[in-house]
């Protein structure tokens, strides 16, 4: 079983991007990326919905903090590593205890798309989780249909495990989706050779 154990905020970096906590003064940024990116976000995410506000932005930031703390979830912000400019989110989330996996979720702004950035928060979101949490799979699960998460995925190598039936509800609307995951032997040179 996994300990939870407290975490420090920590931040991570491939050079192009920088993964660490949401800030309290970056609800604003967020709620910004997140209205300029609600077309893109609504079909595939709950909490991308007309109810969405800056408030909505300041709790989630609170709420993500304090699961950090607690080891249940780590929300990170995804930030531009030359000009420091919010790009979108990156989370592990629903980390099971007793079987040591979690989910990888991952949105990019729209003025940023096709940039490798959700590959790029993917691939060091899922090595903090290996070396970090200890854990020894990561899953991404994606909506059918939602093709651009799924070709974020594909580019970074994860396992096409295959469609899970009616795995996801967004909003009232029930989706099959695609299974891909990651093992700490993808980030390990010498299990690759």
């Amino acid at each position: 079983m996994i300990q939870r154990k407290m975490l420090p905020f920590i931040k991570l970096t491939d050079d192009h991007i920088i993964l660490r906590p949401f800030e309290f003064g970056e609800a604003s940024e967020l709620y910004k990326a997140v209205e300029e990116s609600m077309g893109e976000l609504k079909p595939w995410m709950s909490w991308a919905n007309e109810n969405y506000t800056a408030e909505t932005a300041q709790n989630f930031i609170t709420v993500t903090r304090a699961q950090w703390s607690s080891g249940i979830h780590y929300g990170f912000a995804i930030i531009d590593a030359n000009n420091g400019g919010l790009l979108g989110g990156c989370s592990l989330s629903h980390i099971h205890a007793v079987y040591h996996f979690c989910n990888l979720g991952y949105w990019v702004r729209t003025s940023q798309h096709g940039k490798g950035i959700a590959g790029r928060a993917a691939k060091l979101a899922a090595k903090f989780a290996f070396e970090k949490v200890k854990l020894i799979r990561v899953e991404i699960v994606v909506a059918v249909g939602n093709e651009a998460s799924k070709r974020a995925a594909e580019k970074i190598g994860a396992h096409y495990e295959g469609i899970s039936l009616n795995r996801m509800v967004v909003g009232r609307e029930i989706y099959d989706a695609y299974m891909f995951s990651l093992l700490p032997s993808d980030f390990d040179p010498a299990a690759r050779s």
